[in-house]
């Protein structure tokens, strides 16, 4: 029989699919014990929208229990609590992308693929979870109702986009979550309340966004307390679907897997990047235990060339990519009077951007993207990952909606605060984060640890190896949502 934490919260995702396969445990009873916590900690923090009737819920995990009596499991995911993010449909429940009220966004007919991915793995769906308005802004906040508290201090910014779902894992609320990324919300998120995500190499997970004309920079990926439950939710995102050209077949690394050998840190890029006191020792020393683990760690610098220079190219290039993929999908809101008026200014500023873009810098940008990625390239010959923050600045108080400014640099965009994130986006490169260190006042960091494009498995066995080592260690939920209300 499995041996099972108390309260159930605290056990892994893997565990409760153990749990419950050899039934030493109901799935009506995994259900409850995560309904319970919601129901004690969603008034502080507002992880979730759109949750489902109580009832309901579990009545649905009983029909799982009597599957199980039936000898039919239909996955890992059998009658464990899940939420999606507010940005993927999930058949039956409003999608509000963080904008329409729940009365009055449209109810999904049908599962986003890899929702439905999930749903046919056995998850019982309890909700949504929370996010900025269309996904924009690396803070969970936006006209539905109060923003998402941080899980170790919810005076403080959850980060977003995916704020909701890093929120709901850390406080065990649901035991793995998915999330998106187009600017770090993958990232920032499990980075500011010390769990995991995983931002794939764009075209693993399908999503609603897949276009043969459109820029790969947004996917959604996985989050998760525990490597093993990482890489379960990871491939049950990815599962079999029918595109010919996203399918890659790939398989998943040994579990034994030896660390990577090579870690260079990239940390401000070379003073590039205004970073808050403190954020870059932090993160660096986080990069001490896999050394003694058996990594080699050297400081690197970019190196422009291949086209690219990063002082000029970066920033405009990621403005152009921005405006073209966000703007354009939010500009036929623009002939409706009432939904324009509604939109906060930061959606307005990506549609109207997107209005003046013209053909010759959509070409200069994908020219841009093709050198950067070069360069890296260049850096992955001597090295296995390159690491940096997941933020710039630390979490910042819950009712501020972004920092103006850093270090005495004034930031021009509600984003620029997270242009640490643009580096691997526009290269196409798959991220791991892992917790990255605290400062003075107990504020999490995470590290971006990134990995060449397609090295998604190897960057998930690296990642069971360290957490194994003792490299990186997640906070039990019982231990987060303690420290959270004191």
């Amino acid at each position: 029989m499995t041996q099972l934490p108390d309260p159930l919260v605290d056990a892994s995702a893997s565990a409760l699919s153990r749990a419950v396969a050899d039934r030493t445990v109901s799935c009506v009873e995994v259900v409850t014990a995560h309904l319970d916590r919601m129901d004690e900690l969603e008034s502080a923090y507002h992880a979730l929208v759109s949750r489902r009737d109580r009832a309901e819920v579990i009545d649905e995990a009983r029909t799982r229990d009597r599957e199980l009596a039936l000898g039919r499991v239909r996955g890992w995911l059998h009658g464990l609590p899940c939420a999606v993010k507010d940005l993927a449909d999930a058949a039956g429940l409003p999608t509000t992308d963080g904008f329409l009220p729940v009365a009055e966004a449209p109810v999904a007919c049908e599962d986003e693929v890899f929702v439905r991915h999930l749903r046919e793995s056995g998850a019982v769906f309890v909700g949504k979870t929370n996010t900025p308005e269309f996904g924009l802004g690396s803070h969970t906040y936006n006209g539905l109702g109060p923003p998402t508290a941080n899980a170790v201090d919810p005076s403080r910014s959850a980060g977003g986009s995916s704020g909701g779902a890093a929120v709901a894992v850390a406080l065990g609320m649901v035991p793995v979550a998915d999330g998106s990324d187009f600017m770090g919300s993958l990232r920032n998120p499990p980075g500011w309340n010390g769990v995991l995500g995983l931002r794939p190499t764009p075209g693993l997970v399908p999503t609603r966004d897949d276009s043969p004309f459109a820029v790969p920079c947004g996917v959604s990926g996985p989050i998760a307390r525990d490597a093993e439950d990482l890489t379960r939710l990871f491939a049950t995102m990815v599962g079999p679907h029918g595109d010919p050209s996203q399918r890659q077949r790939l398989a998943p690394a040994a579990e034994d897997t030896p660390l990577p050998r090579r870690i260079g840190w990239l940390g401000d890029l070379d003073g590039y990047l205004a970073m808050e006191d403190d954020v870059v020792s932090v993160a660096r020393a986080a990069l001490d235990p896999w050394r003694a683990a058996g990594s080699s760690l050297a400081d690197v610098s970019f190196v422009d060339g291949h086209g690219f220079c990063l002082a000029d190219d970066l920033w405009r290039t990621w403005l152009t990519v921005r405006h073209h993929e966000v703007g354009g999908s939010l500009a036929p809101l623009h002939a409706d009077d009432r939904l324009w008026a509604r939109m906060k200014p930061e959606a307005r500023w990506e549609v109207e951007g997107y209005a003046r873009l013209t053909v010759a810098e959509l070409d200069r940008a994908v020219a841009r993207r093709r050198g950067l990625l070069r360069c890296l390239l260049d850096l992955f010959a001597e090295h296995d990952l390159l690491a940096l923050p997941t933020a710039q600045v630390w979490p910042f108080p819950v009712d501020e909606h972004w920092p103006r400014s850093i270090a005495g640099r004034r930031m021009d965009t509600y984003h620029r605060w997270m242009e640490v994130t643009t580096v691997a986006t526009l290269a196409g490169l798959p991220v791991l984060v892992v917790p990255g260190g605290v400062d003075h006042r107990g504020l999490p960091m995470g590290l971006q640890l990134m990995a060449r494009p397609g090295a998604d498995w190897e960057l998930l066995a690296w990642a069971h190896g360290a957490q194994r080592a003792g490299v990186f260690t997640v906070a039990a939920p019982t231990v987060r949502s303690g420290a959270g209300r004191t």
